[in-house]
C-alpha cells in the first residue's frame, strides 16, 4: 500500500490570548489525489496548508510532509513542494515566458526555451506568453501562478483558493488545469469555500468551521452519510398538489410553491415518478434533485455560504 504524502496529527495553532486557528486537526493525504480543505473565511484552511507549506510553526501536532518531519527540516524536502498562495500577484513587468524562466532560475532547475514554451502551454497561456503579467487577466494570473508553482516538477502542490474572485469561465478553466495536474501524478492540496469546486475535483475533503475538522470523507461518502435523500420536485404544484398526493398517502413538503417528495431509495425512483405522473396533480414540470455538499455543509453547520462568508 501506497505511503501517505502528508501526515498530520492532532494539529494545533494558538495565538494569544485565546484565538484556536486552527484546533487539533488530523488527516492523511494519499498520493496521486486531490485533497481538499473546505471551509469559510476564518475556518482555518490558510493556516493549515502554511503550517504544511513549512510558513508557519505549529503550537503543537505531529505533520510529516513527503517523509520528512515538517516542523524540522522542511529544506530538505522545499524543492519538491509547489505552491500558490492565497494572494499571488506576479512580477508585473515580466511576461510569462520571462516569469517561469526566472521562478525555474530561482529552483536551480534548467529549462530550455521549449520548455517554457511546453508550461505556458499547459496552463493555456501560449498566446499571451509575452503580455506583460500586469496586463493579465485575473485567470490569466492564476493561471501563470500554477505555471510557476510547476516549474520544479513538484511531487506535492498546495493550491490555496486559487479561483477566488474568478467569473465562472477562468474558474472552469482552471478546474481544467487541477484535473491535468492530477492525471500527470502530481498530489494536490486545494483550500476552497467554493462547495462545487471541491465536490467536482476532489477525491477526499475536510470541511473545516472554526479551527477544527468537522468531516471528512470523499465527497460522496460525505453525501451519503449527511446529506437528505434525493428528491422528486413538482414545480408550482403549490398546496392543492400537496393535498392531492397526502390523499394518495404520497408524503412530500411544500417549498414555497414547489412540492419536494423525498425517496429514500434512488432505485424507487422510477416507481415513485410513475406513481407522480399517474395522479391527476398540477405542476409546471418534474425533475430529481439529488444532494450536494451544499447540503451536506448545511446540515453540518447550520448556514450556507456566500464567497467564503456565512450566510446567518
Amino acid at each position: 500500500m501506497a505511503e501517505a504524502v502528508v501526515r498530520v496529527k492532532d494539529l494545533k495553532k494558538y495565538y494569544p490570548p485565546d484565538v484556536k486557528a486552527v484546533d487539533g486537526v488530523s488527516f492523511e493525504i494519499m498520493p496521486g489525489r486531490v485533497f481538499s480543505i473546505l471551509g469559510p473565511n476564518g475556518a482555518g484552511k490558510t493556516t493549515t496548508v502554511e503550517i504544511l507549506e513549512g510558513l508557519r510553526t505549529p503550537t503543537s501536532g505531529q505533520i510529516s510532509v513527503l517523509g520528512i518531519d515538517a516542523t524540522k527540516d522542511y529544506s530538505s524536502i522545499r524543492r519538491r513542494v509547489g505552491v500558490l498562495p492565497q494572494n499571488f500577484e506576479p512580477f508585473d513587468l515580466l511576461n510569462p515566458a520571462e516569469a517561469i524562466a526566472y521562478w525555474a532560475d530561482l529552483f536551480g532547475q534548467k529549462m530550455t526555451k521549449k520548455d517554457v514554451e511546453g508550461r505556458l502551454e499547459q496552463v493555456g497561456l501560449a498566446h499571451r506568453k509575452k503580455s506583460m503579467a500586469k496586463n493579465l487577466s485575473g485567470g490569466e494570473k492564476r493561471k501563470l501562478g500554477i505555471a510557476l508553482s510547476l516549474v520544479n516538477n513538484p511531487e506535492l502542490l498546495f493550491l490555496d483558493e486559487p479561483t477566488t474572485g474568478l467569473d465562472p469561465r477562468a474558474r472552469r478553466d482552471l478546474w481544467k488545469l487541477i484535473e491535468e495536474t492530477k492525471k500527470n501524478g502530481t498530489t494536490v492540496v486545494l483550500t476552497t469555500h467554493y462547495l462545487d469546486e471541491a465536490e467536482k475535483l476532489a477525491d477526499d475533503v475536510v470541511i473545516m468551521h472554526k479551527g477544527m475538522m468537522i468531516a471528512h470523507d470523499s465527497p460522496a461518502q460525505l453525501i451519503n452519510k449527511y446529506g437528505k435523500r434525493t428528491a422528486i420536485v413538482l414545480v408550482d404544484a403549490g398546496s392543492e398538489g400537496f393535498k392531492e398526493l397526502s390523499r394518495r398517502g404520497i408524503s412530500g413538503v411544500v417549498d414555497g410553491d414547489d412540492v419536494i417528495v423525498e425517496v429514500g431509495d434512488p432505485s424507487e425512483l422510477r416507481v415513485m415518478f410513475a406513481k407522480l405522473s399517474s395522479i391527476d396533480v398540477k405542476y409546471k414540470e418534474m425533475y430529481t434533485r439529488r444532494q450536494t455538499l451544499e447540503d451536506v455543509f448545511l446540515g453540518l453547520i447550520g448556514s450556507k455560504m456566500e464567497e467564503g462568508v456565512l450566510q446567518e
